[in-house]
């Protein structure tokens, strides 16, 4: 995805494609190319396709929360002059996306939302990374996925920097607790919009009790199932995924 990454403003972001707006946001420690392929389809596919680059490690650590994440999709949507937009959203993602919805209603026509979290989590598995240990970070980084070899190297390194870097580590956590504070349970009855969740069955993060969790408290919410597939549905199965997504869509007359 880095050839296709353009700097403006205090935005760095990949677009493509033409139609209605979708908002791909990632997660902690998901890099935009997690989306590469869903960019890819649903560009080609009639719709204007955006992943912005969110300042999870350069913003102020007093401001690393989800709160000014979401005010930074704000400050994003009125760059690109975009009134309206689906937001699709992975993990941390997806809370943006939720909190963005809930004081944003009018700028949200659907939510998409995969692995989200917002209602519960197991922060890199169950607990905070120990720094210093390569062993230790390659196995909760393949816990992420049902298939380990989906954990290559490159991304395992990325992971590993991230929580050695004593100030990305402390922007981690504050975002983690953050996550936390901003339970979002209470509000999601409210958010009346056609929502999607799409689900791997072994996700070990926000695990499918989850899922069902979401799609009770979300009014009007559809609920698909991928097996044989972690945390990060559009990155494990894509084409599953997209197939998914797609048909949705069509349905929904989105």
């Amino acid at each position: 995805m880095t050839d296709k990454l353009k700097t403006e403003d205090k935005f760095t972001y990949a677009e493509a494609g033409e139609g209605p707006a979708i908002i791909v946001l990632h997660g902690l420690m998901g890099a935009l190319s997690n989306f590469e392929a869903t960019f890819n389809f649903f560009s080609n596919k009639g719709y204007r396709v955006l992943i912005p680059e969110l300042p999870l490690y350069t913003l102020p650590l007093a401001k690393t929360n989800v709160k000014n994440l979401a005010s930074y999709l704000q400050d994003f949507l009125s760059f690109k002059k975009i009134d309206k937009a689906m937001l699709l959203g992975n993990s941390l993602g997806g809370h943006i996306a939720l909190y963005f919805t809930k004081h944003y209603l009018e700028k949200v026509n659907a939510l998409i939302l995969t692995g989200s979290s917002g209602l519960y989590e197991n922060a890199m598995g169950g607990s905070f990374p120990k720094r210093g240990n390569y062993e230790y970070i390659e196995q909760k980084v393949r816990d992420v996925f049902y298939d380990p070899k989906v954990a290559t190297k490159e991304l395992v390194d990325d992971v590993y920097a991230t929580v050695n870097d004593r100030m990305k580590a402390l922007k981690t956590l504050s975002i983690a607790k953050s996550a936390i504070r901003h339970n979002m349970a209470n509000d999601l009855p409210k958010m009346t919009l056609p929502s999607c969740l799409i689900w791997g069955k072994q996700d070990g993060v926000t695990p499918p009790e989850v899922a069902d969790d979401f799609y009770k408290l979300l009014p009007n919410s559809d609920l698909f199932w991928i097996d044989k597939c972690g945390h990060a549905a559009m990155m494990e199965r894509p084409t599953t995924f997209n197939q998914i997504l797609d048909s949705w869509l069509t349905t929904r007359k989105l």
